[in-house]
């Protein structure tokens, strides 16, 4: 049974103030904290690549997990779009070696932004079941600072960098239940980049996201004969205070079962929520928590979490 045994971050120390970019751009804090939902967006320092990121996520994950030992680790994924230099080599690589794996543990990367982490769990799960592993790291580190360009005032106001690892191993808290995915290129227009900026049309993907995301987590649940009402904890992407919200009032009762927090970071992309499971879910009494990812492609995955008997 492979699942998830734990999960760490690392958020650079970097900050920039929401409030005071927003004014700049003719918004008051109102539309800061109803909108937006952060008053903050973390950013990278300059020298700062993206593996570093992911090198100090897991060794925030070690740290807190002083029974997991480097040689242990038999495979590191890495979720990133925007990965060291040009792309090429591929940024698990060159974090191994920072990290100072063994080599004898595979490495690659999964190229999806928003919806990552849903994919990766489920992308990792299959690769260790069908080469017989135990233990693997999942990171997620797409640090939107290098191609932002900061007088869009429809991307500049949302995203901030961060990473996390999970530790996936056959001793899980969380076991993978069922899942579900999807995608869309009819809508890769509406979140690219062109000439190194990114570009996004906010109304399309809010309209995106609050009408395709509760039916396709229902799906999920009907695997299991389940409804919302049986769900313990709802954790989405944070896209946008907006969007959380909007998919929150949608679910009507149920909308307190989600999670809205983006630590003072921003829209992190496939970190925001492994950010929310790494400071809620085992803490908690969740039995359950039902997970969705959704973005860039278009693509979406959702999926539930339920919590092994140990």
């Amino acid at each position: 049974m492979i699942g998830i045994r734990s999960i760490a971050s690392y958020i650079p120390e970097g900050r920039i103030d929401n409030i005071a970019q927003a004014q700049s751009f003719g918004r008051d804090e109102e539309f800061v904290h109803n909108k937006l939902g952060t008053t903050t967006l973390s950013v990278k320092a300059e020298h700062e690549e993206t593996s570093d990121l992911c090198v100090r996520a897991v060794q925030n994950l070690l740290a807190k997990n002083p029974e997991l030992k480097l040689e242990d680790v038999q495979a590191l994924v890495v979720v990133t779009q925007n990965g060291d230099a040009e792309g090429l080599p591929h940024t698990s690589a060159i974090a191994q070696h920072k990290l100072g794996l063994p080599t004898h543990a595979a490495c690659f990367d999964v190229s999806l932004g928003c919806s990552g982490y849903v994919y990766g769990l489920y992308v990792l799960k299959g690769f260790m079941q069908a080469a017989g592993l135990k233990n693997a790291i999942l990171v997620t580190a797409d640090p939107y600072s290098k191609i932002m360009d900061r007088s869009d005032r429809m991307t500049t106001l949302l995203f901030g960098d961060a990473a996390t690892a999970t530790w996936m191993t056959e001793d899980p808290v969380w076991e993978l239940g069922p899942a579900r995915f999807g995608g869309d290129g009819a809508g890769a227009e509406y979140l690219m980049v062109q000439d190194g900026c990114f570009h996004m049309n906010g109304r399309q993907v809010f309209n995106f996201a609050s009408l395709k995301i509760i039916p396709h987590m229902q799906e999920v649940l009907d695997e299991l004969d389940m409804s919302m009402d049986d769900v313990d904890a709802i954790c989405l992407h944070q896209g946008s205070g907006a969007i959380v919200d909007a998919i929150a009032k949608r679910l009507g009762d149920n909308g307190s079962k989600v999670i809205k927090d983006m630590f003072g970071a921003g829209n992190t992309v496939s970190s925001s929520i492994p950010m929310l499971l790494e400071h809620y879910a085992f803490a908690g009494n969740w039995n359950n928590a039902l997970l969705s990812g959704f973005g860039v492609g278009l693509s979406w995955g959702s999926a539930l979490l339920l919590r092994a008997t140990r």
